[in-house]
């Protein structure tokens, strides 16, 4: 772990570190993996690199370097671990003295008070943020609310347009039926006028033939007897 970051030190991004090493974005990339792969330890916030000054400078060894670049890697990372042995040295050493803390009474109690105003920051901050949690979960549930209002309508809105539709087809089939009832009677009255015309026709066809036949009898008749053939007209 990390013990060389020091107090309200500055945090690097990797486009933010790119702009002032004067690298591209995925020459950082780059960087950060051949360092990790060699042993180098960054701070993470899960899998994002999160940069110090002390990281701008390896990085910085990297892009001036003439030798390979996992070769240089190994050297910033022994440098590393030397400054990280160096301050956990440190870090030892403190609890053993009280040298740190300040002698004059009323310097302690700043530091007391600034100890005290830090944790009544840091449960103020609790508090909005267990506000915020709960304005969220009331948030969440009137969306699931809304969704389920929401599908609710579709659903409802659906069955009645089913129903509608299923309306309309019956009305149409009824109507359709109809129709093709109306059509096959005035199609059987058709019929009937048209039988009627042939029997009528029938009728007048026979009649002529009768006449025809009448009238050549009376053609082969004697002149003497044509009288008679005026008469077949009066018939």
């Amino acid at each position: 772990m990390r013990r060389d970051i020091q107090p309200n030190e500055r945090a690097f991004s990797s486009k933010e570190v790119a702009e002032e090493v004067g690298i591209a974005t995925p020459t950082v990339r780059k960087y950060g993996q051949i360092l990790e792969r060699n042993g180098y330890e960054f701070l993470k916030d899960g899998d994002r690199r999160i940069f110090v000054q002390s990281d701008i400078e390896a990085l910085v060894a990297l892009r001036d370097t003439d030798k390979p670049l996992d070769d240089t890697a190994k050297d910033l990372v022994h440098q590393q671990k030397e400054r990280l042995e160096g301050t956990n040295e440190a870090v030892i050493a403190i609890p053993d003295t009280y040298e740190s803390l300040p002698q004059d009474p009323n310097q302690l109690k700043e530091v007391l008070m600034f100890l005290v105003n830090e944790l009544a920051a840091t449960r103020e901050m609790n508090v909005q943020l267990t506000n915020d949690m709960s304005e969220l979960k009331t948030k969440v549930s009137r969306l699931q609310q809304d969704h389920h209002i929401i599908s609710s309508t579709i659903g409802n809105s659906a069955q009645k347009t089913n129903a509608k539709i299923e309306k309309l087809t019956e009305q149409q089939k009824t109507h359709y039926e109809t129709l093709l009832q109306e059509e096959k009677h005035k199609s059987e009255l058709l019929q009937k006028e048209i039988q009627t015309m042939r029997e009528e026709q029938k009728k007048e066809w026979s009649s002529q033939i009768d006449f025809n036949r009448r009238l050549e009898v009376a053609i082969q008749k004697p002149k003497e007897k044509w009288g008679g053939l005026f008469s077949i007209f009066r018939k």
